[in-house]
């Protein structure tokens, strides 16, 4: 087990993929996301990107690799390789071509002591989903007619 990674004290886990149409990663998402760790919200705990050619030919660029490091060099912490080749190939896989994307995973850092208190009363989380935003923005607007 990597030294800094406990299963029991750990928070929430999350894996997001970001597609980017038109391979135009521009690496505008860096700042955000060194925030969020710099702030002690989330701790990255592995990521990749994946590029797919007109072709279908695609290709794993890691944070330390050439293109990437600029943007992303806040984050050459430790990394854990959470995500496999199998991971990524199946992502790449459902890509279109000209595009790319952002494989994350984070530790939400910030639900870490409420996830170790549930779990030391032995308690689970059973369901829990995130909204996607056009949901919640039409909920907003309909708020704002009444």
């Amino acid at each position: 087990m990597p030294q800094n990674l406990a299963a029991d004290a750990i928070g929430p886990v999350d894996v997001a993929v970001i597609l980017f149409e038109g391979n135009q990663f521009n690496g505008e998402v860096a700042p955000a996301i060194i925030d969020l760790q710099q702030s002690g919200t989330v701790r990255i705990l592995d990521l990749a990107f994946i590029t797919k050619d007109a072709d279908g030919t695609w290709a794993i660029l890691e944070i330390a690799d050439e293109g990437v490091e600029g943007a992303f060099q806040a984050l050459l912490g430790e990394q854990f390789e959470l995500l496999s080749d199998n991971d990524l190939e199946e992502i790449a896989a459902d890509l279109g071509p000209e595009s790319s994307a952002l494989v994350i995973v984070w530790e939400n850092v910030w639900a870490a002591q409420l996830a170790s208190a549930i779990r030391g009363s032995n308690g689970q989380v059973i369901a829990m989903d995130r909204i996607p935003h056009d949901i919640v923005a039409r909920a907003i607007a309909a708020l704002d007619e009444e």
